[in-house]
């Protein structure tokens, strides 16, 4: 394996841990207020499913996307950023 492939698969799996943890934030945030996943969709205008996937680190949710989870949910964004 060539060195610039190392680099750029720690890269990913450094992406992917801070992707999960931005997903558990939300998750965990979701839940404590009892809102379901097809709730926090409608109230930030995207699907269950990519709420699902950026729950899960599956996707790279954009920051103003991040930004209203957060004001969805009714928690300072740096709540959903922690280890991230």
């Amino acid at each position: 394996m060539e060195k610039g492939n190392i680099i750029q698969e720690n890269i990913s799996m450094k992406e992917n841990k801070r992707l999960k943890n931005l997903g558990i934030n939300i998750k965990g945030e979701r839940l404590r207020r009892n809102i379901s996943q097809e709730k926090l969709a409608e109230l930030t205008n995207i699907s269950r499913n990519s709420v699902s996937l950026i729950e899960t680190g599956k996707i790279n949710p954009t920051i103003l996307k991040v930004v209203d989870i957060a004001n969805a949910l009714g928690v300072d964004i740096k709540v959903l950023l922690r280890e991230v």
